[in-house]
């Protein structure tokens, strides 16, 4: 019986279809039989066209055809969060105010998934306008929990099976908590890794986009294809390629060394998760040391709350005067106290910002890497919500680079992701210490 072509990573199907095992329209068929099989009960999706997806499958076939060189992702399909612009597809960002958008071109990062050989599938659900306010998606682990937000169905699609990729988007928790309620791997790069360009702008110091995969290595190698400098983004630089996928995949030179840090927002967390990170660091022993953060990194939560809800005052006002009414309560009001801030306070929120980061740096001159929980407990039950994001906040505003796995179970058994902090700039660096780190937690259970 021929194996299902869905059914490997993203490496993997990569490899195999180099080798020619099956073509891309077999296997994007077969991701259209799974999202057919879930997406009515899990709604991961904002909008999916199964001819569309199918036309550019039969398309990469036929360049493969012609003997010239495959792209990095060529034929494997990835999920596109709906507040990123797609030239074929609607954007219409999780509101009302935005429906039947079509974008006059693709963001730059999906210019370079099509350039890499990327399916693009569809558009994944938001919040509304990539905020608190959920949209249809359900946790695929249990269809009454939240799926987390705001990049509630990229995450929910990997979960699901009905693909290995998806993109997202974080300004508080959008990538890591999602990814810890749906038992995945949840990547957000350093800032300014990823270009934005066409990417529906909350809070320009803060945006960072970010990934979902079942694996280390997948996240990589999707990341890899974003990456780079874009004239149009002034927070991308110009680096060398970060080889995300080839340094992960290495050992570490020597064996890492862990900090758990609970953070000022310890109380938040749940016994349950309380207890299953006592578990950890005693498993991991010598090599990992719990670190308590100054008092100063305290400030992080207001300076936060202050320059994200002044950004977004300004950069979503116009929905707010075309239609605040069809504004959610909590948005509306959102946007409404960031009005009120002052120059004075947002600048001072600014510097906050690069003090911080530069306090983790001493750290980081210890330690390989931070363990954190990636969020207070399992999926909360319910779909009016989607969650606190309390143990994710402090590391977007300081820009570094982080990423959770799927290594534990809650108390009813939903998971519970272990969240990895890197230091800034140091993405392959992390991912490598997190293949280790999963080892050595999969070996002690």
């Amino acid at each position: 019986m021929r194996q299902d072509p869905a059914q490997f990573s993203a490496v993997e199907t990569r490899e195999r279809l180099a080798k020619g095992e099956f073509s891309v329209v077999e296997l994007i068929a077969a991701h259209v039989k799974r999202i057919a099989a879930r997406e009515k009960e899990v709604g991961a999706f904002a909008f999916f066209d199964e001819a569309l997806a199918l036309k550019y499958a039969k398309a990469l076939d036929d360049h493969r055809g012609t003997g010239r060189a495959l792209g990095p992702l060529h034929g494997i399909p990835v999920g596109i969060k709906d507040i990123i612009d797609t030239a074929d597809m609607p954007t219409e960002n999780g509101t009302i105010l935005d429906a039947g958008r079509r974008p006059a071109k693709d963001a730059e990062l999906v210019r370079r998934l099509r350039e890499a050989g990327a399916v693009i599938m569809g558009k994944t659900v938001t919040t509304e306008l990539a905020y608190f306010s959920p949209g249809k998606t359900r946790n695929p682990h249990r269809l009454d929990h939240t799926p987390g937000g705001s990049s509630s169905g990229s995450a929910a699609a990997v979960a699901a099976g009905m693909l290995p990729l998806a993109i997202g988007s974080q300004t508080f928790g959008s990538v890591i908590r999602p990814a810890s309620f749906c038992g995945v791997v949840g990547f957000k790069p350093t800032f300014g890794l990823v270009s934005r360009t066409g990417v529906r702008t909350l809070s320009p110091s803060l945006d960072t986009i970010g990934v979902f995969a079942n694996s280390i290595a997948d996240a990589a190698l999707l990341v890899d294809a974003l990456a780079g400098h874009d004239p149009a983004d002034a927070d991308t630089r110009l680096l060398a390629p970060p080889r995300l996928l080839d340094i992960a995949r290495t050992k570490p030179p020597v064996t890492p060394s862990l900090a758990f840090v609970k953070t000022l927002m310890w109380d938040e967390a749940e016994g349950a998760t309380k207890e299953a990170f006592a578990e950890i660091v005693d498993a991991l022993g010598p090599a990992c040391a719990e670190v308590a953060l100054p008092d100063v990194f305290g400030e992080w939560a207001g300076a936060h709350r202050t320059l994200m809800r002044a950004e977004m005052a300004r950069h979503l006002d116009p929905y707010y005067r075309r239609g605040k009414d069809q504004l959610s309560d909590q948005l509306r009001a959102l946007l409404e106290d960031g009005y009120s801030i002052t120059a004075a306070a947002y600048l001072e929120a600014r510097d906050w910002r690069l003090a911080l980061r530069r306090g983790l740096e001493q750290l980081f001159d210890r330690f390989d890497a931070i363990v954190t929980p990636a969020a207070t407990g399992e999926a909360p039950a319910g779909l009016h919500a989607t969650g606190n994001p309390i143990f994710n906040g402090l590391w977007t505003f300081c820009g570094v680079p982080a990423v959770t796995l799927p290594l534990l179970l809650g108390q009813t058994g939903m998971p519970l992701g272990v969240q990895l902090i890197g230091r800034y700039g140091e993405d392959a660096r992390l991912l490598r210490t997190a293949r280790w780190f999963t080892s050595a937690v999969e070996s002690a259970a």
